[in-house]
């Protein structure tokens, strides 16, 4: 693999002259290898479910028809390995590596000799080959297969991939007329951001102007996210209407993937008014369906902003994913530290410290966890949406959940446009790579990040460099620090990103300084959130877990509360959170679990309980605070001391807190 990096490698750099105009370029996978507790999360991944879906998980591990067989033949297999491929050479694991290169090489080595690709379909098993598109099968499991293939390619730059895409492509062209994305099912329509986003990569690489060609034909057919964004109208729609009326266009996951749409069209058409309709979008998303962690809701619709509504898992990674293509495309902060929000918060409070469970829809004021139909949109009758499980509720989770972490660690660097490197989401790592002029370069980052506030990094090369390094300075941020070798080079204001264009000499050490202060912000029913950097903090709730078991779904867990949760906070503490709230930080303790009893960080306070504050039908529905700043209630008259932990934390909690005088 080594003796195909380089190429790869310098083209990521900016080598080769671009044709989509990215702000950022993506790195090849493999070039960042994760460090510190960023990889006890990747190494629990790969013993736990990431690692190991195809050895228990029948739908996968049976006569799987991404192998050749009759099993499935969908979207679950590509899924997985849209995370277990990346994972595998993040970590060197030549185990899981060989693992995942049977699909791999499956799905190369049996293309059909017009391009079509993947499982075989019912009319080629019946008739023996296909005469028509009218013989294939469904368009979107093949554009996630396209996903693994290009991340594969860019660890490998095995040919036989670009060779196989530009095939398909050609398919593709020739036949979306007659057989439209559409045509089997919805799902392709929606997501057809993906077949455009892989295609334009490949123009990339061979300058093909029929994937132009292409990618317009796909756009056309594609949900028209860009107009819906842009015009405002779907939105507000979505927030009142969850009737089954377009319901494909509220549907949480294929949102979250059509987010990138506008920016990845903007590749071709290279129009800013496409990129001002997805910043327009995503502002109204996030106002009337954002959640304190950083993810709209979805149950599965789109469904508000009460901290009581559902988020569906594979919406939060697919989300994700489309931050950092967003990111790349455009060079906006807004982005960075949305991703980031939502990365530390939302995503790990999901699945379970051995990586085998996770929910379906996680909730933000999650007071218990437990069989129940709630206020979900999708309340699906057997009532498992909530609970910890490894099938629970739908399993397009269990396949899916892979990508969060293991896309997020290898997009902590992009490559510069003029053949430098961005640092523009932080975590601990090690970034190996050369520069323009063949040095090798080596840059070490040192962090316990988010819960601490320095960043530090350490530059190795086998020779002085110049080049230009950029880091972001977030949003939250009132003023950073930046400094070289023990000397402060400048200080900055957040929502920006920090250029040094400089000859850099092995050893030089530069640090970062991100002051985290202590915040509150306001969310639904004028309720407050407690913020320290990038992290939100919620009650800890002491939690019992009991272990049970569905029928059809299997094993799962529900938990259940052991500690008062119907808590207020002070309005002097909303008014002056410094004075109010004391942060208390302790070392870090290896490997790192994201649960209650790692937290580096605890925020220590006052709360007074609101005895009017019970669930009902299983839901802690928000007491109002009013315009005059405080619930309007009974509370009692004693404060209590109260402590909150950063979200990503708990599998209980309450994260949006009403305001008590």
């Amino acid at each position: 693999m080594k003796k195909h990096l380089l190429p790869v490698l310098l083209l990521a750099a900016g080598m080769a002259t671009a044709q989509t105009p990215v702000k950022y370029r993506e790195l090849p996978l493999g070039a960042v290898k994760p460090r510190g507790w960023l990889n006890d999360q990747l190494q629990t991944m790969r013993k736990g479910a990431t690692g190991r879906l195809d050895e228990y998980y029948d739908k996968v591990r049976k006569d799987n028809g991404w192998l050749g067989g009759q099993g499935d033949a969908w979207e679950e297999t590509p899924y997985w390995l849209d995370g277990a491929l990346p994972l595998a050479y993040l970590l060197d694991d030549a185990t899981l590596q060989a693992k995942v290169k049977r699909y791999v090489d499956w799905s190369l080595s049996t293309q059909r000799p017009n391009g079509f690709f993947g499982p075989y379909t019912k009319a080629e098993r019946t008739k023996g080959k296909m005469e028509t598109c009218q013989d294939g099968e469904d368009w979107w499991p093949r554009m996630v297969m396209l996903k693994v293939l290009q991340q594969y390619y860019t660890a490998t730059n095995d040919k036989r991939v670009t060779d196989l895409m530009t095939r398909y492509f050609h398919y593709q062209l020739k036949n979306l007329k007659e057989c439209p994305l559409a045509k089997w099912t919805e799902w392709a329509q929606s997501r057809g951001g993906d077949n455009m986003l892989t295609a334009l990569w490949l123009y990339d690489q061979t300058k093909d102007p029929k994937l132009l060609e292409l990618t317009e034909l796909l756009y056309r057919q594609t949900t028209p996210w860009t107009r819906m964004f842009g015009e405002r109208n779907w939105v507000m729609q979505a927030a009142a209407n969850q009737t089954s009326e377009k319901w494909m266009d509220r549907h949480a996951v294929n949102v979250a993937m059509g987010l990138k749409t506008p920016a990845v069209y903007f590749l071709k058409s290279r129009d800013a008014k496409d990129l001002a309709a997805l910043k327009t979008g995503f502002r109204d998303l996030m106002t009337l369906h954002g959640l304190p962690h950083g993810m709209f809701s979805g149950d599965e619709d789109l469904h508000g902003n009460e901290p009581t509504q559902g988020v569906e898992l594979c919406a939060i990674v697919e989300a994700m994913f489309s931050l950092e293509q967003m990111v790349g495309i455009t060079g906006d902060t807004d982005y960075m530290n949305a991703l980031e929000r939502m990365t530390f918060n939302a995503l790990p409070a999901q699945t379970t410290d051995d990586y085998m469970s996770r929910q379906y829809f996680g909730i933000a004021n999650q007071v218990q966890v437990s069989k129940g139909v709630y206020d979900f949109s999708l309340p699906f009758h057997r009532g498992m949406n909530n609970v910890y499980g490894h099938y629970a509720g739908y399993t397009c989770c269990t396949a899916n959940m892979h990508q969060g972490w293991t896309k997020y660690a290898s997009h902590l660097w992009y490559g510069t446009p003029d053949k430098g490197f961005a640092a523009l989401v932080y975590g601990p790592n090690v970034l190996r790579t050369r520069a323009a002029d063949g040095t090798d370069l080596t840059i070490e980052e040192e962090t316990a990040y988010p819960f601490e506030d320095r960043i530090r990094f350490t530059i190795s090369a086998s020779k002085t460099v110049t080049l230009p390094l950029e880091f972001r300075i977030p949003n939250w941020c009132r003023e950073a620090t930046v400094s070289l070798n023990g000397q402060v080079l400048r200080t900055e204001k957040g929502g920006k990103t920090v250029r040094l264009q400089r000859t850099w000499k092995s050893g030089d050490k530069l640090e970062l300084y991100f002051p985290m202060e202590v915040r509150t912000s306001n969310w639904a029913r004028n309720s407050r959130t407690v913020e320290r950097g990038p992290l939100v903090y919620a009650l800890k709730i002491s939690e019992q877990f009991t272990k049970l078991n569905h029928p059809q779904e299997g094993e799962y867990y529900e938990i259940q509360p052991q500690s008062d949760w119907n808590f207020g906070l002070p309005k002097k503490t909303i008014e002056k959170p410094a004075e109010s709230l004391e942060v208390v930080t302790r070392t870090m303790t290896y490997p790192f679990v994201w649960n209650a009893d790692h937290a580096p960080v605890e925020i220590r306070a006052t709360g007074r309980k609101i005895p009017a504050w019970k669930l009902v039908e299983g839901v802690a529905r928000q007491p109002v605070t009013t315009r005059e700043e405080v619930y309007q209630g009974e509370v009692d008259a004693a404060s209590e001391p109260i402590t909150l932990i950063p979200y990503g934390c708990t599998k209980l909690r309450v994260v949006a807190f009403p305001v008590v005088p």
